[in-house]
């Protein structure tokens, strides 16, 4: 059975990550121009800083409604807390520590955008115009910019065909989240299968053991055991000692006259 784990240190990896994430993007908001015009470039034209603000999910996508971004928030909130409290039983149960960085991971990028969605309509006043609230309206800064391609999407793709379209902008929150997704998919077998073959299947476990002490291995005495078993009184067989004289003695207890008696009753005979 795996020993649990002290969860502290997967929790400190997520306020790490959160404390990273909301540093860049204050960072970003009190240097950067949004758009274009305040672009930088990092490696060749294809990574890039990119101011926008997202009023929607992760890496751009919305949700078409007028209460969409308060049920997009709340719904953040309860996955959040979901989060930590799934990562927080699972340390004390033991599980394999990648997953738990995984989990914490995840945790720190479901903080990150819903710090911005609560807090960022009021305290940098991004709520988008017509909204009933700034509180849980706040729109979320993205910049990070990895520029593979940028046009128009065919007509015949669904959802999206002929919208102008380039590779996603997002934040490090939604780069934590898209890692610890991925890191679970992969791994997931390493993380989870041999647990559950083992509960799932004891009395298979139990037959390999039963197999594997076969009488031969049993029977197997080393030295010193059999130097122990000598050395064990025996009481339950009785030892009887048989003389080699008694096997030749006859079995008629009745002594046989000698020949001396004979000849001492020869003279009283002839006298009579």
């Amino acid at each position: 059975m795996n020993q649990p784990k002290n969860p502290v240190k997967y929790l400190l990896l997520s306020f790490l990550l959160i404390g990273i994430d909301q540093a860049s993007k204050l960072l970003v908001h009190q240097y950067m121009e949004p758009g274009f015009s305040g672009q930088i470039a990092l490696i060749g034209d294809w990574f890039k800083l990119h101011y926008v603000l997202n009023p929607g999910m992760a890496f751009g996508m919305q949700l078409g409604h007028e209460y969409g971004k308060l049920f997009l928030t709340l719904f953040r909130l309860v996955a959040m807390g979901a989060i930590a409290w799934y990562l927080i039983s699972l340390a004390r149960r033991g599980a394999a520590p990648g997953l738990l960085w995984a989990l914490s991971m995840i945790l720190a990028g479901a903080v990150g955008n819903v710090i911005d969605s609560t807090f960022y309509g009021v305290w940098l006043g991004n709520a988008p115009y017509g909204s009933p609230t700034p509180w849980f309206h706040g729109q979320v800064i993205d910049m990070v910019f990895v520029d593979f391609w940028e046009g128009f999407v065919p007509d015949w793709v669904p959802v999206w065909g002929g919208q102008y379209y380039s590779t996603p902008i997002f934040n490090i929150a939604d780069a934590c989240i898209f890692v610890g997704v991925c890191t679970i998919l992969i791994f997931q077998s390493h993380f989870f299968t041999p647990a559950h073959e083992e509960d799932e299947h004891p009395e298979e476990i139990s037959v390999e053991a039963q197999e594997t002490n076969s009488p031969e291995e049993n029977d197997y005495q080393t030295d010193e055991d059999l130097e122990a078993e000598r050395a064990l009184p025996r009481e339950d067989v009785p030892l009887t000692v048989i003389p080699a004289a008694t096997a030749e003695e006859p079995e008629s207890e009745t002594p046989l006259p000698s020949a001396h008696s004979e000849k001492e009753d020869e003279p009283t005979d002839r006298k009579n």
